[in-house]
């Protein structure tokens, strides 16, 4: 057998997962439900190393040997033989929010679990196992031990004060059957606080390693299960007088219809599109780290490729292969179910923000905005006015090649209404300084007012064809835009608007660009080729010369990669 023996940090409670060898085929897994301490643990193995030695009284063999050191399980997987468990041996502490660690994958080490003895062999399974660790794990995976990574903060701080108010309804329910559930304890009195441990369900969207932790989700303690991400993490720290303020750039890629550029496009036929990313900012001040007394800050936004049914064909080797609209879609059935998903995760309104270029010689581009003006037209029609779809059609590569305005001025325009309309999250009510000095731009704010703070409701969604270059600048503007009101809503500046060229907006257009290629690494094989910079038309000649050779990496890697 092997088993695995888990710990918390602090090594003084232990669990113990006991994994059978002798089955050639199925996963069983047997999970006693205990915990032990240090002390038990010491024992538990010691007894199993005395009952598996060979002869009695023998101390060079031992019966129990470590196999590894991990720092958590991805999964179990099985393709023609028995089973593999899949561990994370390396890891990098990338982020923390609110003391709880974001940690990145650097290794990982897949164990054969059947025994030699009774291993069927298959001649294929080396071919497919050869297939599975093409997935480089080691490559921008992300995972939290007590923090829930698949769901905005926003979500994971609201859920966390919602057992409070149930407990407190329930708590007089229960008191009709003249039963209280807390009365040996002597805790009803305090209105049940800190009795109920919560744990919210991962979002499956976001999810990279549902699949693998299927064969033992039912059969483990919660514990055991860690859910992983994929997408980038990146953290950088403000001092603003003294008070350390984080930003934090998080991206989730959905592992649902995922795959890279020309070979995914479009949605498929459960409404889920390709390169889908949701990026989300979050902002705290770390000198008080605890969740409910802490100031905390999110601002979330999407990508996404345009929600029809479309692709490109690569066989033809151009580098802009024609698009084609595959199947007609007159009731814009996928693009519904897209935007149904959405509204269920943010509520409305929905802004799309579509970069695509709208004026070209050849109708190239312009295909997926005629059809996507079509399909919101048509679905708007069904939703109540108020909560209806934004459409904002804005042509970039237009207004970036005129003379006349600049680009990221437009931008900021642009950016400012939609920050306008969604609001943000903010987990504190507002601070007195802007009621001593209020600002117009503040009181016109949407979004949720609650008595805790502020709740984002709504979210943009950008996209261009790629949904790489364009979109990343238009996501750093309207990131820049909310960051003022981050700010401005924890008391830091004194009016919600940022300059560039200050050093918070600076360090801000760093993540953003690390976030970028990153992303555009994933999708595309090359990193940003069109940066904030060159929108800003400050970009050094020494620039174009390295965007041509972006240009042709990313040409190489979709054609021979």
């Amino acid at each position: 057998r092997y088993f695995l023996v888990g710990s918390n940090p602090a090594e003084t409670k232990y669990r113990v997962l006991k994994i059978d060898r002798t089955e050639p085929k199925d996963l069983v897994i047997i999970d006693d439900k205990h915990v032990y301490t240090q002390q038990e643990v010491r024992e538990l193995l010691g007894r199993l190393d005395l009952g598996n030695r060979t002869k009695i009284g023998q101390k060079g063999s031992s019966g129990l040997s470590r196999a590894v050191s991990a720092f958590g399980v991805v999964g179990f997987v099985r393709f023609l033989e028995g089973y593999y468990i899949v561990l994370i041996t390396k890891r990098r502490k990338m982020a923390d929010i609110g003391g709880h660690a974001i940690y990145k994958i650097e290794d990982t080490n897949m164990i054969y679990i059947p025994n030699d003895s009774v291993r069927v062999t298959h001649p294929d399974e080396a071919r497919y196992l050869r297939i599975f660790q093409n997935v480089d794990l080691s490559s921008n995976f992300y995972f939290s031990y007590s923090y829930d990574l698949s769901h905005a903060l926003q979500y994971n701080l609201t859920v966390l004060r919602m057992p409070l108010e149930i407990l407190k309804t329930e708590t007089t329910q229960t008191r009709q059957e003249s039963f209280d559930i807390f009365e040996d304890e002597g805790l009803s009195t305090q209105g049940g606080s800190g009795v109920f441990g919560i744990c919210s369900k991962p979002y499956e969207k976001y999810v990279w390693n549902g699949k693998l932790l299927e064969a033992v989700k039912n059969t483990v303690h919660r514990d055991w299960l860690l859910y992983i991400i994929h997408g980038f993490c990146g953290q950088s720290k403000l001092l603003i007088y003294g008070r350390p303020i984080y930003v934090t750039l998080i991206a989730r890629r959905s592992s649902k219809f995922a795959g890279t550029r020309f070979l995914k496009r479009g949605a498929n036929c459960e409404g889920d599109v390709a390169n889908e990313v949701e990026t989300e900012q979050i902002l705290y001040d770390a000198s008080v780290m605890s969740f409910s007394a802490g100031s905390y800050s999110s601002y979330v936004q999407v990508r996404g490729s345009v929600p029809l049914y479309w692709s490109q064909d690569i066989s033809t080797m151009m580098p802009k292969p024609p698009i084609t609209l595959d199947q007609a879609d007159p009731f814009a059935h996928v693009a519904a179910l897209h935007f149904d998903q959405m509204l269920q995760r943010f509520g409305s309104p929905i802004i799309i923000l579509n970069l695509v270029k709208e004026r070209e010689k050849r109708k190239h581009e312009r295909i997926l905005s005629e059809e996507l003006v079509a399909a919101v037209t048509y679905l708007n029609q069904f939703l109540p006015p108020e909560h209806a779809i934004i459409y904002i059609p804005w042509d970039m590569a237009k207004y970036t090649k005129s003379k006349l305005c600049n680009v990221l001025d437009r931008l900021n325009v642009i950016a400012e209404s939609v920050v306008k309309k969604t609001g943000f999250f903010v987990n504190r009510p507002d601070s007195y300084c802007s009621i001593l000095r209020p600002d117009e731009k503040w009181n016109e704010l949407g979004g949720c007012v609650v008595s805790t703070g502020r709740l984002q409701t709504g979210v943009l969604r950008t996209n261009c064809v790629d949904c790489l270059d364009r979109t990343n600048t238009a996501q750093f503007m309207v990131g820049k835009c909310a960051l003022a009101y981050q700010l401005y809503s924890l008391g830091l500046i004194d009016k919600p608007n940022l300059q560039f060229d200050t050093d918070a907006v600076r360090l801000f257009e760093e993540l953003y660009e690390d976030h970028g290629d990153t992303l555009s690494l994933q999708y595309g094989g090359s990193q940003l080729v069109h940066r904030v910079k060159t929108y800003r038309k400050i970009a050094p000649w020494t620039q174009h010369s390295k965007d041509i050779m972006q240009t042709l990496s990313r040409y190489y890697s979709n054609a021979f990669s």
